[in-house]
């Protein structure tokens, strides 16, 4: 009997070399080739290698009639904020997150919520049988829901029931358990999940259902799998948060149909996931008074202003002083640190210095920047800025304050919250007051620290 040949493919872009190296000559990545079973040459043309999407004739693009998408709620007010209003009908999803985080509870509710509203919908699980998912259902307070459920992991019988069954919404999970008839390779492999998503993914354009896929991680946080994958789909959404706390942020980071990078917040409770209406809440320290090192700016996550409080504390540090920071950016907090010296007259050379955004959250904005300096220097001199205090701003190595995008909803946002004091970019200052906000206007870093003087 013939050895089979075998290949090995890089798990990250999916090239193939007839040997083991150490690193994939087509991308560079090191330790990623996997061995394989090299896919016999098909003896007669099939579809595999269909487009994904229906052929049409050349048009101009002015002659092209175009219309808006129609959306299906799902019933999750925060899940439908990500997805940018609801299901596009054919659009295919992507949803990833760390083991145990909350994929599968967050679509199961949504499902249901579906299906009550009327729309037919089908549960394809690869990872567990029909009973625990129905064990999971009682244990949300899920009860006579019509949720379809299907405990298959053959692509072509799941084609053939997504067919016959015709609902308007489908959940696959997960992605990297489904294998195809057409590959020799195991579930999970390079050649399979691209197989199997493409043939979800035609199946969905070709039909119109809309389809979910779960996919699993790697231990970076990576989608697993190659990155075609996340091409070939129309939204990809993250779940992230910690297992130890109660909240999860669900996280678009492609989305053809609506805004990228919009976040959706969640709270874990015995019933499921329910949606916070008010995340600023979260990232807020509740202080009865003020205190030195702390300061809260408004970030945007996607298009949604959040208020976040942004904590430092400066210590003695001996002659090797440390920078750390968790949520904010460390080479960023250098920076900041050295425009501090040089512009404002502030030295933390002999000092520890650490920056923390409460809550967990991740700061990549430049606007943090302003609110990190005022927090550095509450705690060094041991004064707390006032009650109701906001700041938001980029600072330069020059020592100017910039304008922030968007900063007259920052503003909102921060006096619909309660706060009346607020330092911002001069660019950012409203042309017309807004109730109950006093602003302090500034263009540079020597000029804001003035302004906290004088109201502390």
């Amino acid at each position: 009997m013939a050895k089979d040949k075998t290949i090995y493919t890089c798990n990250e872009c999916g090239g193939t070399c007839p040997k083991w190296l150490g690193k994939c000559p087509h991308c560079q990545a090191w330790n990623t080739l996997i061995e394989s079973v090299a896919e016999p040459v098909a003896s007669t043309k099939n579809n595999r290698f269909a487009a994904l999407a229906k052929t049409a004739e050349v048009m101009a693009l002015a002659d092209i009639e175009a219309t808006d998408m129609d959306r299906t709620p799902t019933g999750l007010d925060e899940l439908d904020r990500v997805l940018g209003g609801g299901i596009v009908e054919g659009g295919v999803v992507l949803i990833g997150g760390d083991p145990g985080i909350g994929k599968s509870t967050l679509l199961l509710q949504a499902l249901d919520a579906l299906q009550r509203s009327g729309q037919k919908t089908l549960y394809v699980t690869g990872e567990e049988s029909g009973a625990q998912v129905a064990l999971r259902s009682r244990r949300l307070g899920i009860v006579n829901s019509q949720v379809q459920v299907l405990a298959e992991i053959q692509l072509e019988k799941i084609l053939s029931t997504l067919q016959t069954h015709r609902p308007h919404i489908a959940v696959i999970d997960s992605i990297q358990t489904v294998y195809s008839d057409q590959l020799t390779s195991a579930p999970g492999s390079v050649a399979q999940v691209r197989e199997c998503a493409a043939h979800l993914t035609r199946a969905a354009k070709a039909s119109g259902v809309a389809i979910v896929l779960v996919g699993h991680v790697t231990k970076e946080g990576a989608l697993a799998g190659p990155r075609v994958l996340e091409h070939m789909v129309d939204t990809v959404l993250y779940f992230e948060g910690d297992t130890h706390s109660s909240f999860r942020l669900v996280r678009a980071i492609k989305n053809r149909f609506g805004a990228v990078n919009e976040i959706g917040v969640f709270a874990m409770t015995e019933h499921g996931l329910k949606g916070v209406s008010n995340p600023s809440a979260i990232f807020l320290s509740q202080h009865p008074e003020p205190v030195p090192g702390s300061c809260v700016m408004v970030t945007l996550e996607g298009t949604r202003p959040l208020l976040v409080e942004i904590q430092a504390l400066v210590d003695s540090g001996g002659p090797s002083p440390r920078r750390l920071s968790v949520g904010l950016d460390k080479d960023r907090l250098a920076m900041l640190l050295a425009v501090l010296h040089r512009h404002a007259g502030i030295a933390c050379m002999d000092q520890d210095v650490f920056v923390n955004a409460v809550g967990g959250v991740r700061i990549s904005e430049p606007a943090a920047d302003l609110a990190v300096l005022l927090a550095i220097t509450s705690s060094l001199r041991g004064k707390p800025l006032p009650k109701g205090f906001i700041a938001f701003g980029e600072v330069g190595l020059a020592g100017e304050v910039r304008p922030a995008p968007r900063g007259q909803e920052r503003l909102k946002e921060a006096a619909k919250l309660g706060f009346s004091v607020a330092i911002v970019p001069k660019a950012n200052a409203p042309k017309k007051p807004i109730e109950g906000l006093t602003i302090h206007a500034v263009e540079r870093v020597e000029q804001a620290m003035e302004v906290v003087r004088g109201l502390t």
